[in-house]
């Protein structure tokens, strides 16, 4: 009998796991190359100018810092729940409605106010705001077995919608001569720099190490992972499947929440319906990338967030399509996102794989 069957691979030694990676990462650039010469450009200049535009100048590394701050703290919350096989696809949402809520705070809570009192406030009200949109399908989940991808990819349009119907009515701001503006922060709501960026990326390595640890230092952690692997083992040693998934959904949408203060607080100073620009749903790729694990989050966010900032330049600098950049993303993306399968699983001819179970 002849034919290919895909078969679930052994446990690939370290050493052959980082060489598919780069040669993954390699067949990306010589692909991506040859797209750019089909289009007639220079690939070599193309990828200088990626590198140029996204850390050749101070400036230039402060805004590649600053978009893989939200980045970052995104992924950490999806990687959560990621690791129970729950698939949040709503960190867009949860971005959203924790900025909408340290919104609320920073508008009416005064001027007055010292700054960290408040900034913790914003804070505290953008965790529960994030986690409460995440409870909402992870208890439809735990009791009623709901798909979770579809009912939080649902609550994304939910939650920017309303921010719309804020921006647009009851919170548009009265001095803006009817423009649809909602009021900029007071200085005591907007958060510091610290080393020429904003303190968000202090949040951020906190909150690295935190998911470091939860995951694996903590028994919730070690539930989590159970879960993840076999729901029928975690219920057969007794865990409560349930309280699990809510926890992680609370943790997972907490984190966004922070995320989505972040861009109110720092970035834009104010709400805007758009406020989560894709961050939530660019997460669910930098996560996977980093195989759901918090350390190499980091540093794959600061490296796609070069991508974006390189991607931006090379439109200005270059005067290149934005769908150049998008093209370079892409094919990046389909390589090492591609080099995961074969990490996981071989191909094998039917005819060896009669011989191995004989």
């Amino acid at each position: 009998m002849t034919g290919v069957r895909v078969t679930k691979r052994d446990v690939m030694p370290r050493n052959k796991e980082y060489a598919v990676r780069l040669l993954a990462v390699a067949l990306s650039i010589v692909f991506a190359g040859v797209i750019l010469l089909l289009f007639g450009l220079n690939p070599i200049k193309i990828f200088q100018s990626l590198i140029v535009g996204s850390i050749g100048t101070k400036m230039r590394i402060k805004q590649t810092l600053i978009k893989a701050i939200p980045l970052c703290i995104a992924s950490l919350g999806i990687s959560v729940a990621f690791k129970m096989k729950f698939w949040n696809i709503g960190a867009e949402g949860q971005i959203t409605l924790g900025a909408t809520a340290a919104t609320f705070v920073a508008l009416n809570l005064g001027s007055d106010v010292p700054r960290p009192l408040m900034l913790a406030a914003m804070m505290i009200a953008a965790v529960v705001a994030g986690g409460l949109w995440a409870f909402i399908p992870a208890i439809f989940k735990a009791r009623l077995g709901t798909n979770e991808t579809i009912f939080t990819l649902m609550l994304n349009y939910i939650a920017i919608k309303f921010v719309m119907y804020l921006q647009y009515g009851p919170w548009i701001d009265p001095a803006a001569q009817g423009f649809p503006k909602i009021a900029k922060f007071s200085g005591n709501a907007v958060l510091p720099d610290v080393f020429g960026v904003h303190a968000g990326w202090i949040i951020a390595l906190v909150l690295v190490a935190f998911v470091y640890v939860f995951m694996n230092k903590t028994k919730k952690g070690y539930e989590v992972n159970v879960v993840g692997q076999s729901v029928e083992t975690a219920r057969y040693a007794g865990m409560n499947i349930g309280s699990i998934i809510v926890v992680a959904m609370l943790m997972s949408g907490g984190m966004c929440g922070i995320a989505g203060m972040i861009q109110a607080s720092a970035i834009e100073k104010s709400l805007t319906y758009s406020i989560g620009n894709n961050y939530g749903f660019t997460a669910i790729i930098t996560a996977w990338l980093a195989r759901l694990n918090a350390v190499a989050i980091l540093f794959v966010c600061i490296a796609f967030a070069m991508l974006i900032q390189g991607g931006a330049y090379i439109q200005i600098a270059m005067n290149v399509p934005s769908s150049v950049a998008s093209i370079v993303q892409g094919t990046i993306l389909f390589f090492v996102l591609g080099s995961e399968f074969f990490l996981q699983y071989r191909i094998v001819r039917m005819r060896d794989a009669q011989k191995e179970v004989a």
